[in-house]
């Protein structure tokens, strides 16, 4: 038994989705490294046909998902949480911003703050370079890369994954999003390549910015110390940041992930405050506003944009980019946020994933954007445009020479980029680990470190392969088939939300036959039971000696009567009855004993030993759906059954109802 017990400890993984994940990642790997020049034709071929072919249902796709997580968000669906009802979040609103912000846009930020607008700025889509009104669709066109749509791609996966996760107990993976549509399957071939295409989707997408990252901090050291940037050295780098990442993912989701990110942020708003104080400050200020306001107006438009009256390769070298990169990642950053955002409901969850991050991204970019385009335009600094065009993984750093403390600051970034890069690598190890392990959270050791050195190693064969054009081919080839389970995703998710608030809604309007149950108990009992602070130990043989044995008897009569029905206890005391209706949804009904400090009223001393001596317990009542928030500590057996045949009545009347919908 012990010798079984270290096997299951030394390895958890689930076996069709690892060993298809790891062997087929390794394939791509060694045709990029042995055949780099036929492996360079192929994914230009494939990214040729995607922008020509399938242009079209990205940019439709991505638009859907922005409707799709604002519709959730303002409709009923939106106080339902994404946990059980009595959850509450694992972290506070700084801690969750920080984690989800780095996981999400990190490196992107660093990379594309100063090149992206510049690049615009002297080859727009259409229209004359190097004008005004082509800086000022640089900044719109910007905005609407890093806007948005971009967070919405994360939230329907992040939505998906918490919601059916914490609130249905379903595994923390990409298929168990899809169980309204496909049931138990789920667990089967189906689920199985779901899961394959999000870890491979990941991997891509997460050696996409290790490529981004690994590029600028090369730039960044030929800059500061004049190493020069070559290919052998960027190899090297990835190895090392790799490691290090490694030691990140060995510490763990709070110790090491969690502390990164917080750090992450810090430096972040030191960067972009220098930038605004050492900037034109005052045209700065005015852009933010004006940049907003462009691309609230222009949203519509530019989400349906596909430039197909002025043909150019632009679009694909850039939005479906975007699109298939937010995509390819949304496994990754969707799992990572749903890890983080237990507890939230979906209301809370929409305003602070989708508009949040965006604020402070439209920030950045503004502060970096407009003051390299004021250098340009304004300031005659034209050869910061002609670094960038040669080699965007220099902008950031041609644009802090023409600032004060250039040298100093070049290092502050250089070392953001490399904890952005950490934080990349460490969440994607996590999260890819966790869906080849079947969802758990606590898998062995190695295998995360496996994870994040195949990542590496991925990063570092595409990049021979091809450079970052490579990169970012594998990125929207990858995209293509998880976007259009992504759309199941939503599908499923709407089905599951819907027969949600169908069952609230019945089981309020549902008519009770009047019984002897809670309500109708002595006064002075009720107000007993109100006084009364009871210990532990006097709830949990309330719950062995008066719950369980009602259980029991509902159990047994629900037996003659035909139905599979199951009576059990917990290892913290809980009693449960469950009634299994097959296709039908089941019931369930479960005690428990739940820790309450005691009432301030009736504190004479208020050391803490002495408020843990203090401390009493109630016996409440959970549904399927989480905490009811009343206690039945106190009532007779007939009591407690009234009110199980009360709430199984009402679990009658949501089956009714969703028979008849």
């Amino acid at each position: 038994m012990d010798e079984e017990k270290a096997a299951q400890t030394w390895i958890r993984i689930n076996p069709p989705v690892f060993i298809s994940s790891a062997v087929l990642s390794l394939l791509l790997v060694t045709y990029a490294v042995v055949d780099s020049e036929g492996a360079a034709v192929v994914f230009n071929a494939v990214n040729g046909w995607i922008v020509d072919s399938a242009g079209w249902f990205y940019i439709l796709s991505v638009a859907f998902f922005l409707v799709f997580v604002i519709f959730l968000g303002v409709s009923r669906f939106g106080t339902i949480k994404l946990g059980m009802d009595h959850s509450e979040p694992d972290y506070s609103y700084v801690s969750w911003f920080a984690m989800l912000f780095s996981a999400g846009m990190g490196i992107g930020l660093m990379f594309f703050g100063v090149a992206e607008p510049i690049m615009h700025f002297i080859d727009p889509p259409v229209g004359d370079p190097e004008t005004v009104e082509a800086a000022r669709d640089a900044m719109r066109i910007t905005f609407f890369h890093w806007g948005v749509h971009a967070w919405a791609i994360y939230a329907v996966v992040a939505i998906s994954l918490a919601y059916f996760a914490y609130r249905h107990q379903l595994p923390l993976t990409i298929r168990s999003a899809l169980y309204p549509l496909i049931g138990e399957r789920i667990h089967g071939p189906i689920g199985h390549t779901v899961d394959t295409f999000a870890v491979l989707g990941t991997i891509f997408g997460v050696a996409t910015s290790l490529g981004i990252g690994v590029t600028q901090i090369a730039s960044g050291l030929e800059y500061l110390f004049g190493i020069e940037s070559t290919l052998t050295l960027q190899v090297v780098l990835i190895a090392v940041i790799t490691a290090i990442a490694t030691l990140s993912v060995g510490l763990g989701l709070d110790a090491g992930i969690r502390r990164i990110s917080e750090f992450n942020i810090l430096l972040a708003l030191l960067l972009v405050l220098f930038v605004l104080v050492a900037g034109p400050t005052v045209f700065l200020l005015q852009t933010f506003v004006q940049n907003t306001g462009n691309y609230l107006s222009n949203l519509f438009h530019s989400t349906f944009n596909l430039y197909a009256y002025e043909p150019t390769d632009w679009i694909g070298g850039w939005t479906l980019f975007y699109w298939g990169w937010w995509i390819a990642w949304s496994p990754f950053v969707g799992m990572f946020i749903a890890r983080v955002s237990r507890g939230r409901t979906i209301r809370e969850f929409v305003t602070g994933v989708l508009f949040v991050p965006v604020g402070f991204t439209f920030i950045w970019m503004t502060f970096f954007g407009d003051t390299a385009l004021h250098m340009v335009m304004e300031q005659g600094i034209a050869h910061l445009a002609e670094a960038v065009a040669d080699d965007y993984s220099i902008a950031l750093f041609a644009f802090f020479d023409e600032l004060p403390l250039s040298g100093f600051v070049s290092l502050v970034a250089t070392i953001l980029v490399i904890t952005f890069f950490v934080t990349s690598s460490d969440s994607g190890s996590l999260v890819v680990d966790m869906l080849t392990s079947g969802g758990g959270d606590d898998s062995p050791l190695w295998q995360r470190i496996f994870w994040a050195v195949v990542e590496g190693i991925v990063a570092a064969a595409l990049l021979i392969a091809g450079g970052l054009g490579a990169l970012q081919t594998a990125t929207i080839a990858s995209a293509l088939p998880f976007a259009v389970i992504m759309l199941f995703m939503c599908w499923g998710l709407g089905r599951a939300l819907r027969l949600e608030t169908l069952k609230k809604t019945s089981l309020k309007e549902a008519w009770v036959m009047p019984a002897s149950g809670p309500s109708h108990v002595s006064w002075k009992k009720r107000l007993r039971t109100l006084i009364h602070h009871p210990k532990q130990a006097e709830v949990e043989r309330f719950l062995r000696d008066t719950v369980y044995p009602a259980f029991q008897e509902v159990a047994a009569e629900l037996w003659r009567q035909n139905l599979n029905t199951r009576v059990e206890v917990g290892e913290d005391g809980r009693v449960w009855i469950e009634v299994l209706h097959g296709e039908e949804a089941d019931f369930f009904y479960s005690v428990r004993p739940r820790e309450y400090e005691p009432p301030a009223f009736s504190l004479d001393d208020t050391r803490k030993r002495r408020l843990e001596e203090l401390k009493y317990y109630r016996a409440e009542v959970h549904l399927k759906e989480g905490g009811q928030d009343y206690d039945i500590m106190g009532l007779s057996r007939d009591e407690i059954i009234h009110d199980v045949i009360d709430q199984y009545e009402r679990h009658h009347a949501f089956m009714k109802a969703v028979r008849s919908s």
